[in-house]
């Protein structure tokens, strides 16, 4: 019985999984698939980011890199709030008030079009109906 070769793209791919292990545990968790992982690897490469958290001391620079973008994401903010202008502010919020005030008006001509369900009394409200003579 012959041995079929495997394709040298694969054998690398074989190489890859042996270097960064963590890629078993993401299949036997069930987060991703062999075709998933091998279809990005053979278009992303080794080097692409997006296997950085599967290296070797990757959860240590996930850390300092996640506390360092807390740090970059409240300096933006800061930034932001300096160079905001308060009348375009005012204008955009006045615009939007605009925008809900018309859709507002649009809902309540489509609910004030629609019958009402209540029930009709087309007998007597009462069914014994005294009369005077």
């Amino acid at each position: 019985m012959a041995t079929k070769e495997l394709h040298p793209t694969i054998k690398q791919f074989k190489e890859f999984v042996k270097k960064n292990p963590k890629l078993v545990q993401e299949v036997r968790n069930e987060k991703a698939t062999w075709q998933e992982l091998y279809e990005e690897w053979y278009l992303l490469g080794e080097d692409d980011s997006r296997w950085d958290p599967y290296r070797e001391g990757a959860t240590e620079k996930a850390k300092t890199t996640t506390q360092e973008n807390k740090g970059d994401w409240v300096a933006k903010v800061m930034t932001a709030v300096k160079n905001m202008d308060s009348d375009q502010i005012q204008g955009q919020i006045h615009h939007l008030s605009q925008a809900i005030a018309a859709i507002q008006g649009v809902l309540s001509q489509f609910q004030g079009n629609q019958p009402t369900n209540t029930p009709k009394n087309d007998g007597p409200p009462h069914p014994f109906s005294f009369r005077k003579d």
